[in-house]
């Protein structure tokens, strides 16, 4: 095959490329993304990088972003240097008084402030909340067994909305970073699993799309090989089967939960892929589990 042929075949494939990925972003334009950070993200330079001018493509094509945090290993780290001992019960860890102030400390603080130092480090606005601030997830607690975890009962919907706006009028607007901690009763504060906090806001806004950014490659089946596109009863069946396990188990019951409250599409996709997010948004086959209400 000529040189020249080869150039023309690879001019017809970018092209076809670029057609593809401007179907995706028109779809997208004007809609709001919530992400849900996992630790796996930013763990390594090359990747915070990556993520950073994933965050800045999807904004400039008309994209608003949430972007929501946990933190168990920083947690497990801080209530050790602090010589406090935990325990769980049924996958939740028990919190005593003395344990919420260390994690509230442990996610407001050093975890959310630092997701929001590298991102502005690389340019992306971003601004940290709890979700103490301005009541913005209020909750009740899950079981006395477990002490301070909460579950949540309503999400303060106007506020976010308030903070999207900075992104509607500015493709460089600031995008809200908010810790899993959440507004109790009387004022205090609750651990929340942050899964479930992530998922809450995304029903309570009605948004379309979801994503989970893990350090897996996605929901596997029993040969443990990657499955594409999944629904609610596809999840429920692989519970049932006990194929889904460990770490996914919750998040699997978190995502049916959303599905069923309005969220369309939520996708799982593993952070340590650089530019995971782009390939999964803008192209035909993505790189992760897409879980859908109308598959």
């Amino acid at each position: 095959m000529s040189k020249s042929i080869l150039t023309t075949t690879k001019q017809q494939l970018d092209i076809e490329r670029i057609l593809s990925t401007l179907k995706y972003v028109r779809k997208f334009s004007g809609e709001t993304l919530l992400i849900k950070l996992g630790g796996a993200a930013l763990r390594e330079a090359p990747l915070v990088e990556s993520l950073c001018e994933d965050l800045a493509l999807i904004r400039s094509v008309g994209l608003k972003v949430i972007l929501v945090h946990g933190g168990g290993p920083a947690i497990n780290e801080a209530l050790t240097k602090h010589n406090i001992t935990w325990s769980f019960h049924e996958g939740q860890r028990i919190t005593t008084p003395e344990m919420m102030e260390v994690i509230e400390t442990t996610l407001c603080g050093k975890v959310n402030r630092s997701i929001v130092r590298l991102l502005n480090k690389n340019n992306i606005s971003s601004m940290g909340f709890s979700g103490t601030d301005a009541r913005l997830i209020e909750c009740k607690a899950l079981d006395p067994k477990l002490g301070l975890v909460g579950k949540v009962t309503k999400i303060n919907v106007e506020f976010i909305e308030s903070l999207l706006a900075s992104q509607s009028k500015n493709t460089y607007g600031t995008i809200p970073v908010i810790a899993p901690v959440g507004y109790g009763p009387h004022g205090q504060a609750y651990n929340l699993n942050a899964d479930w906090a992530a998922t809450a806001i995304a029903s309570s806004l009605k948004l379309k799309k979801m994503i989970f950014l893990t350090d897996q490659d996605g929901i596997l089946d029993e040969n443990q090989k990657l499955i594409a596109t999944l629904g609610s009863g596809d999840l429920l069946d692989l519970i049932e089967r006990g194929v889904i396990s460990g770490g996914m188990l919750a998040k699997a019951r978190t995502i049916i939960d959303a599905l069923s409250n309005g969220v369309r599409n939520i996708h799982i996709l593993n952070g340590k892929h650089p530019h995971a997010l782009i390939e999964e948004l803008f192209s035909e086959n993505g790189v992760g589990t897409l879980c859908s209400s109308r598959t």
